[in-house]
Order: structure tokens, then sequence, then C-alpha cells
């Protein structure tokens, strides 16, 4: 072999050798990582997240949030503001009436005779009735029946659709654990032996091993550790940015940071019909075109929908998310204000934060309820933060400040008397966006947002989730 080809193959074995050794070992005392003579420290290189089932990657960036056209509602309450927003994922639809019959059936075969619990999940099916109108039939068929499998689900309120993203957190969990050969499907679990992820995370779950379980450095099984990075963050209900940010898609309008057309709705341009040549005329979202039309003449339906239509419906916007505008209303997470967006953070804008511990009982063991869920306690409530707190107080004197007085309902007036002035903005108030089948075109644009008690739901509002991502925004 050539001298200096000899050479040069062993400068490269050696040098290779060097980098495996560095990155296999602490920079701060040497020891190996991962290694039973050291103790097995832990440490794991170059992670990347995996997207979840359902879920599309949307990087992060900043953008105006708010209203960019004529606020025709004259409300003032999303005011233009540069944020940015984290990357995070979303789901690529909204979620289905399939999918959410998956978690009532997960709930009715784990908890049979919780008649509560059973109800507690169920979507409010009466929301379809009208006392003008013949939609009876939407009451026994929209959810239940095979046909609208695939529909968005609608009648949930704002903490049902909270419930349904912890679940799907808790068995999407599950099954990775189950794919890896840690744990097996227990069918039988009930009661307080239920898999959740934090349950799990604190060695509550009395679960069976599966053929490949984490092991100690001595051979013996233990725990997956949230530090492994087998399990994945929480689903949950998008914030208003993101949602706002997701829906307007405008990484398909940007050159480097040049951003060539700011977007009305989340296609380009202002007109509610597609122009390309394949689809031209076809209507890009399903919404009401004018009064007492909902889906057009017969033999040319101009959205192909009367009611809400499937979730793959239209066309994507530029991130790959189905009906961002139209079809379906959505829930997102924040609380609502009317000047939020003068009082929320630049970066990861959001109201609504409530931040907890797990709650322990007298020898220090941490507390659940009847269904294996966490007990929590509260250590601060920042829903009115600013906004019903002493910080924001608007009359002269230290009446306002006293603690009977630091409450939201003092700063927004709650009367239940009959024919008593009454705010409707309170700490339970939830915003919703999107438009739907029912809307005018003037609710699609991703700025608009109104609002709802979490407790309440609508036969034209649904939800979609989102998941944070861990690590860099993008990728290096």
């Amino acid at each position: 072999m050539n001298r200096k080809l000899l050479v040069f193959i062993l400068i490269v074995l050696t040098v290779v050798g060097c980098t495996t050794r560095k990155q296999n070992s602490s920079r701060t005392t040497g020891w190996k990582y991962n290694d039973p003579e050291t103790g097995n420290i832990p440490y794991l290189s170059g992670y990347e997240q995996e997207a979840g089932p359902g879920l599309i990657f949307i990087e992060g960036g900043t953008f105006t949030m708010g209203r960019v056209e004529e606020d025709v509602m004259s409300k003032w309450d999303n005011v233009p503001r540069r944020v940015t927003v984290a990357s995070f994922y979303m789901d690529e639809t909204e979620v289905s009436n399939q999918d959410y019959r998956e978690f009532v059936y997960w709930v009715e075969r784990v908890y049979p005779g919780d008649r509560d619990k059973k109800e507690s999940v169920l979507p409010d099916t009466l929301t379809w009735r009208e006392e003008l109108a013949y939609n009876e039939p939407y009451i026994q068929n929209y959810f239940r029946h095979p046909a609208y499998s695939d529909y968005p689900v609608v009648g949930v309120s704002w903490v049902q659709a909270n419930a349904y993203c912890q679940w799907r957190t808790d068995r999407v969990n599950e099954q990775i654990l189950v794919d890896k050969g840690i744990l097996t499907h227990d069918p039988a679990q009930n009661g307080q032996n239920i898999f959740t992820t934090d349950t799990y995370l604190a060695g509550m779950y009395e679960g069976t091993s599966g053929r490949r379980p984490q092991e100690n450095t001595d051979g013996t099984a233990r725990r997956v550790r949230w530090e492994d990075g087998i399990l994945l963050p929480t689903y949950r209900l998008p914030t208003e940015a993101e949602w706002e940010y997701a829906a307007l898609g405008l990484i398909g309008n940007a050159d480097n940071e040049l951003l060539s057309d700011r977007k009305m709705y989340p296609w380009n341009g202002t007109y509610m019909r597609e122009a390309d040549k394949k689809n031209k005329g076809r209507m890009q979202a399903n919404f009401t075109r004018g009064r007492g039309d909902l889906m057009g003449m017969a033999g040319a339906l101009n959205d192909r929908a009367d009611i809400a239509s499937t979730i793959k419906s239209y066309q994507p916007n530029d991130y790959g998310l189905y009906c961002m505008a139209g079809n379906v209303n959505e829930w997102v997470y924040d609380v609502y204000r009317p000047l939020s967006n003068r009082d929320v953070a630049e970066f990861q804008p959001f109201r609504g934060n409530i931040f907890t511990v797990p709650k322990k009982d007298a020898d220090g063991n941490i507390m659940r309820d009847e269904y294996g869920v966490m007990r929590l306690d509260t250590l601060a409530d920042y829903r009115n933060f600013k906004d019903g707190d002493p910080n924001s107080q608007i009359i002269d004197g230290d009446q306002w400040t006293a603690a009977q007085n630091n409450t939201t309902q003092n700063m927004y007036i709650q009367d239940d008397r009959p024919g008593a002035f009454s705010s409707l903005v309170g700490d339970d108030v939830r915003v919703y966006k999107g438009g739907s089948w029912i809307d005018r075109p003037y609710w699609l644009t991703p700025g608009t947002r109104r609002y709802l008690q979490e407790t309440k739901s609508q036969r034209d509002l649904g939800f979609r989730c989102a998941m944070t991502r861990v690590g860099s925004p993008g990728g290096f």
C-alpha cells in the first residue's frame, strides 16, 4: 500500500477515534457516558423529536398577529402586533368524529359502570336542535353514524377538548412503550391503575413489563425516564398565537426574510375561489356565501357541503394543514381578554397560565383521583394577570387592591339577576377561531377571534391538537 495513503488512513482513524471518545465522555470529568464502569451516567446526543401521530411540523418565526384588514365589527380586540412563535407541531386536520369516538369508547370500556364519567366526555348532540329548523336527524346521526366518521367532531366544550388531548397523550405514549417492548398492552386496566404519562413517570402505574425493558446498571428492569427521550411531550390545544400563525402559513410567501405577500386568508389573494386551471372556480373553504345560501344550487354546489365537510376537504395551506378557514370553528388554549395583544409577551404570547405541582399526602406521597390522574395544587393562577388582579387598578384609592376585590368578577361585572347587566368576560371564557360552515367570509380570516364559556359547545365548533417542539426550532 502507498505509504502516504497509509499515513492518511491512520490520521483519519485517529481523528475519528478521538471524536468518538469526546462524544462518549464528559467534557467536565472525562468519565465515560452510558458505561457500567463509571456508573452508567446517562447522555443522549443528537436527539431529534419525531412528530406524534397525526401531527405536522410547523417551523416557528415572527409574524404580525392580529387583524390586518378592516375590523367590520369595530371590536378592536385584536390590534396588530409583531410577535414570535416557537416551532411546534399541529394536527393536519380537525379532530374527526372517529377520532373522538375512540376516546368515548375507551372511557366506556375502562369505566363501564361510571355513568358520570361516560357522560362527561360525550359531545352535546342537542346543539343541532333549532326551534325553526328540521335538524333532528343530525342529533341521532352526526356523531355516531359511519357516514360522518371523517367529519369534524362538534358539540364538544373546551373542557372536553382539553380532556381528549390528555387522553391522546397517554395513549400515544403507552403505544410507544409497547412498540419498544418496554410494556405490554393491559386491556384490563381500570380504576386508579390507568396508564397516564405523569403517573408512569412517577412510578405509580403497575403495568406488565415487555420483553425489552430499560435496565439499571445491575441489569434489573427500570422505568423509562423523561431523560431517555422516548416519550413525547403533551398533546394540547394550540395557543391563539400558534393557531393564527399556522393558519396563515406564511412560509409559502417568504423569500429568506422577505415577505412577498401579506395574506388575508390561509391562501393567497382575497378571492374565495381557486384560480388554478385544475380546480378553477371551486370554493377554497366551507362557509356561507350569502343569506340562505350554504352550498349553492343543485348540479353546481359551490362548496360541496351543506353542513361541515370531511376533514381533508379543499386544498391545504402551505404548512399542509386542512380547513384552517371554514368548515368548523376551533377552540384554542387562551383565556379571552379584549386587549390580549397589548398585554401578552412578545415571545410565545399566551394568556391562561395556571402553575401547579403534584399534590402530596402527609407522608409525601403523590395523590391521585379515582381515575388514576394526579391531583394538583395550584401555585399561581395568572389568567387575570394585569387584567383583574391588583396590577389592573384603574380607579383611585386602595379598595381595588383589597383581597376580596382581586378577582376578574370585580373587573368585569358578573350579575346573574334577571335583567341585570353582566359581562361575558371571565377566567372560564376561551377563544375560538377559524370560521365555520354557517359563517360569512369575514370570520374566516385568521385574525378574527370570538369567545365562549369553556363548558359550553356549539354545532359548528370543534378543535385540533398541537404539541411543543423540544430542541432546535428547525434542526442544524
